[in-house]
């Protein structure tokens, strides 16, 4: 049998063991992906500190992969070897009950594959995915560049269209890290008066050049007074892991304004009577389906937007792991599985 270089994990807290293992062989309506790149998301650290139930081991992390199809089984004929394709979170729907029967995936949490999570991830030169699973990449983007949007480009782009805002609100995106810089530029494109919000003043030339019309440096002002005076912000996208960071901005919502939290971070402190009294609301959200993908990629190609990364060799992906924990990576990190 051929063999493949896998990074998996065999423990909770255990170290990242780069391994040789059979190269799998796809079932009934699935898809072998050969893994050309794949990003290192935060949510990694889920299977690396065994926190996501039911997680087993060993397991291989990694749901933000760009490769090609390299073999198909049964079922799996709407693609063909060659195709250059990516894999995200949502790595298959149940295909039992009537949430997937009606492309709801999220309504069927129990039951959703997720990609590096409960089955093993691109973390190795080739995957298993099943054939829903898949979105096109476009020939315009090389693999290292469309692997970040399988996760922090979706969420981000899925996250701003469903918040309720239209062309010409006024959108702020908290945090400019790795999910915010994307966020940024998609507002911006999207026809959103955007206004970035982090700490300290150096982030200001950034956020301008990637389309924000103003920013908010915490340090030197409070976030909710200076959106206030802007006239209220309709969506608040919440990229950061800070939680008080997030309750901060509450005040700056305009009526019937929404904070988007899509940062993990833990308990949250806000005045009920806030939201009660102007409509607000907080809302949650996180990636989407292949399909959600595929429109993430399309219009990044369409309208130019692009992660920032850093790119580390498969052999170093432990080094590359704990540049993304560190918070040192600026914005994202990449395993570039072909070196």
């Amino acid at each position: 049998m051929a063999k493949m270089r896998a990074a998996q994990i065999a423990r909770a807290n255990g170290p990242f063991e780069i391994v040789e293992r059979e190269v799998p062989a796809p079932g009934a309506g699935e898809v072998r992906v050969k893994v050309q790149a794949c990003g290192i998301c935060h949510s990694d650290s889920m299977v690396k500190e065994g926190g996501f139930p039911g997680l087993t081991f060993p397991r291989v992390p990694g749901h933000e992969v760009a490769g090609v199809v390299d073999a198909i089984g049964s079922g799996g004929a709407r693609w063909k070897v060659g195709d250059r394709v990516g894999v995200g979170w949502h790595g298959g729907s149940c295909g039992y009950c009537d949430a997937c029967r009606r492309g709801d995936s999220f309504a069927c949490q129990t039951a959703m594959r997720v990609t590096g999570i409960t089955s093993d991830g691109g973390y190795a030169e080739y995957m298993i995915a099943p054939s829903d699973a898949l979105a096109a990449i476009p020939v315009e983007l090389d693999p290292i560049a469309a692997a970040p949007l399988m996760c922090a480009g979706i969420t981000t782009f899925n996250a701003l269209r469903n918040s309720g805002a239209r062309g010409g609100d006024l959108v702020a995106v908290l945090g400019v890290g790795g999910l915010g810089h994307l966020a940024v530029q998609y507002s911006a494109k999207m026809g959103y008066r955007t206004v970035a919000i982090a700490r300290g003043a150096d982030k200001e030339p950034l956020v301008r050049e990637l389309g924000a019309t103003k920013y908010i440096d915490t340090t030197r002002s409070d976030p909710a007074a200076e959106l206030a005076k802007l006239g209220g912000a309709k969506a608040v996208l919440a990229t950061v892991t800070d939680s008080a960071a997030m309750a901060a901005t509450i005040g700056g919502l305009a009526p019937n304004g929404t904070l988007m939290v899509i940062g993990a971070s833990g308990p949250m402190t806000f005045n009920p009577q806030m939201i009660l009294l102007t409509r607000q609301s907080i809302k949650g959200w996180y990636s989407g389906t292949s399909i959600d993908t595929q429109d993430t990629l399309q219009f990044s190609v369409l309208t130019g937007v692009r992660s920032k990364n850093e790119v580390f060799p498969f052999e170093r992906v432990s080094e590359g792991y704990d540049r993304m924990m560190s918070g040192n990576a600026r914005f994202r990190v990449v395993l570039n599985m072909a070196k």
